[in-house]
């Protein structure tokens, strides 16, 4: 029963990230640009966490006194950056090409973490690993419809965006992993978080935000793109994941890919053809296969 309801939650976490790029192109059809955008979800997601674990410090302190939290809060501040670095460089990108094709793009995190692993971690990948870099490749090629795509209107400076930001979301879940685990998931993720709207101001510089027009125009965006982007997966995934077990957990998330697609498709009313359905699919099933858990995981 427990891994059931840790597998419902890291269900929903991933589908609730799924969704934040048919916001975001909302957001830009309502003429807001990308730094309101990025800005106001790290404002409000930044005082959603805080106020949340405050809250908890006042009125439920003994689920928070379990955690040691001896490392430095500074080294979780600047982790932080990487998650800010996702979201400038993935709007950007979702601002420059289809939905559908951004979310494809951030997915190469899968092969470029395992780069990053090997380059500054000496982790050499297994031969089942390697091949499900070309494999994942391929789905590509088939998803972005770029071997259908001959009349060469995909945006290139969307693509390298895209691929941006699917490096940065590599650097971000390598360094979760690292750094802060001995604080509550809710303060590392306030601290993160504050990191992150830290490096949007001080790039970005969105100071219409603080006007009464725009950020009252840009509040129901805000407040979606907070909730569903940094407040909900990451506490989700905190509960979840150690009750699913890593493998059973990462197959779980790749909701997010269909989601994504199916999103941009019924919403956004964007044309996905046949070819790139079966690249999702494929890229999925190679997911699956990568992290397809052993027998002993699936009995414990």
């Amino acid at each position: 029963m427990e891994k059931l309801k840790g597998g419902i939650a890291v269900f929903i976490g991933a589908a609730s990230f799924g969704i934040l790029s048919t916001f975001v192109k909302k957001a830009y059809e309502a003429n807001f640009n990308l730094g309101e955008v990025v800005g106001v979800q790290a404002l409000l997601g930044m005082a959603i966490l805080w106020m949340i674990y405050l809250s908890l410090k006042l009125f439920k302190p003994n689920k928070l006194q379990k955690y040691p939290s001896k490392s430095s809060k500074l080294k979780i501040l600047i982790s932080g950056f990487s998650t800010g670095a996702v979201s400038i460089l993935y709007y950007q990108c979702v601002q420059l090409v289809p939905a559908s094709i951004a979310i494809i793009l951030l997915m190469q995190y899968i092969w470029i973490g395992m780069l990053i692993e090997f380059i500054f971690f000496k982790n050499k990948p297994s031969v089942k690993q390697l091949i499900a870099v070309v494999f994942i490749l391929g789905g590509t090629l088939l998803a972005t419809g770029l071997l259908e795509n001959q009349d060469g209107n995909l945006s290139i400076p969307g693509i390298v965006y895209g691929m941006l930001a699917a490096t940065a979301y590599s650097i971000f879940l390598i360094v979760n992993g690292r750094v802060g685990n001995d604080y509550p998931p809710i303060q590392k993720s306030a601290i993160m978080i504050t990191g992150a709207f830290i490096l949007v101001m001080s790039i970005l510089q969105p100071i219409s935000l603080f006007s009464k027009e725009v950020f009252t125009g840009i509040l129901p965006y805000g407040l979606l793109l907070s909730i569903f982007g940094t407040v909900i997966p990451p506490l989700l995934y905190a509960y979840g994941m150690p009750k699913t077990g890593f493998s059973i957990g990462n197959i779980l998330t790749a909701v997010e890919l269909p989601v994504a697609i199916s999103m941009s498709y019924f919403i956004l009313h964007e044309y996905v053809s046949l070819w790139q359905w079966i690249g999702v699919i494929f890229i999925l099933a190679v997911i699956v296969w990568l992290n397809k858990p052993k027998k002993s995981e699936l009995l414990s």
